[in-house]
């Protein structure tokens, strides 16, 4: 039986000299690989008591959205500045170049509802701690962060202290 690894494509000098790109269209793309993916990341969850998952655009999208169906959960967006309809509170963070914002339905958090956060990977923990701060400005409390893979090199970890975080593949690199 194949492991979470044996899907994950590895591009070597992406997106520069140096850097080993851990790819997950691989794992989308081989059913066997996505069930595996979901399975090892409901494992994360076992014994977590929670009330919603949220998930940040797009890849958060993927991986959140068959654990709230499987779990009976409802599933929050957080999207980038401008595609949500309704009344919006928004969170900017640091990128490698730049800054990006992210924002999330006013309603779309209960006070006191626990939630755990979803997405494809920890980098710099950027994209995560903005999500986090998103759930607690609405009153939310974050019980969970959980990813399918950490690029330990980038001390994403550093950026999501005081915050419960698991990864279900760990890479030393960036």
């Amino acid at each position: 039986m194949k492991k979470l690894e044996d899907y994950v494509r590895s591009i070597p000098d992406f997106p520069e000299e140096g850097v080993i790109f851990r790819d997950i269209t691989s794992v989308l793309q081989d059913p066997d690989g996505f069930r595996l993916s979901i399975d090892e990341l409901l494992k994360l969850l076992d014994g977590v008591e929670f009330d919603a998952i949220v998930g940040a655009e797009s890849r958060g999208f993927i991986f959140g959205a068959p654990l709230a169906y499987e779990l009976h959960k409802p599933f929050v967006l957080v999207r980038k500045k401008g595609k949500l309809p309704c009344e919006t509170i928004s969170k900017e963070y640091d990128l490698e170049y730049g800054t990006a914002t992210i924002e999330m339905h006013k309603d779309a958090i209960v006070p006191g509802q626990k939630v755990v956060i979803v997405d494809d990977l920890i980098a710099t923990g950027g994209t995560l701690n903005a999500s986090a701060k998103l759930v607690e400005e609405l009153g939310g409390e974050v019980v969970k962060i959980i990813c399918l893979m950490e690029l330990a090199g980038l001390k994403g970890r550093e950026a999501l202290k005081g915050y419960d975080v698991a990864a279900v593949l760990t890479y030393e690199g960036k």
